[in-house]
């Protein structure tokens, strides 16, 4: 095979496997979402049976699967805490710099869901740039499996999010032209070179220095150098 025919073969595979994600989370999204689980109750004093039920299931805006027990949204509110119970989360890793809203700690404590915040701006020229080191550290939250389910989000679940996504899909291994597609998709309709920019230099190697090799996710794409 030619060096160009195997380049376009990792490409359709990479794309293949935004195609399957993205079916595998509309399919999950559309069971979540508008369920309605019912609860049934007798009234000790009448007798009458009374129906009880539970809280639509909406999710986060820009909700979806990122990779098995990984998943990425915008900030959730409060409409959205049934979801996320549904979910089974262990962590929730934000991005914001804002102190975390009280009612999204009180539901963090009562479902005994562990908090990483890693405080990022927004990569807007010429005045604002993402830390690397603290997409490092994500990253390695992200790849302990021991935090998995794992919920990530900034405010709007675009740029922030999409940069950190789009550095584990480069420890994922996927072609930079499947990482843009997938950053554009989300950041819709406003992409930032500078985000991109930013994918493209990322240097994944500082990233496997802060791993436990014991703990890491067990998906066949990740391109550990162990």
């Amino acid at each position: 095979m030619s060096t160009k025919e195997a380049k376009e073969a990792k490409e359709e595979d990479s794309s293949s496997s935004i195609s399957n994600t993205a079916t595998t989370v509309t399919t999950f999204t559309s069971t979540l979402s508008f369920q309605r689980t019912q609860s049934w109750s007798t009234a000790s004093s009448s007798g009458e049976e009374q129906q009880k039920f539970e809280e639509e299931l909406i999710p986060p805006d820009n909700f979806n699967m990122v990779s098995n027990w990984v998943y990425r949204s915008s900030f959730p509110k409060k409409k959205n805490f049934a979801f996320l119970k549904k979910l089974g989360l262990k962590s929730i890793l934000t991005l914001i710099l804002e102190e975390y809203p009280e009612q999204n700690m009180k539901f963090l404590k009562a479902n005994d869901i562990k908090f990483f915040q890693f405080e990022i701006a927004g990569n807007k020229e010429p005045f604002c740039h993402i830390p690397e080191d603290k997409i490092c550290a994500a990253l390695a939250v992200i790849l302990d499996r021991r935090n998995h389910p794992i919920l990530i989000h900034c405010n709007k679940g675009k740029h922030r999010t999409g940069c950190l996504i789009g550095c584990l899909r480069k420890l994922q291994r996927w072609t930079y032209t499947s990482i843009f597609d997938e950053y554009r998709r989300f950041s819709h309709p406003k992409s930032r070179s500078m985000d991109q920019q930013f994918i493209e230099l990322f240097d994944v190697s500082q990233v496997w220095k802060l791993i436990d090799r014991n703990y890491v996710p067990n998906w066949d794409v990740l391109g550990c150098p162990w």
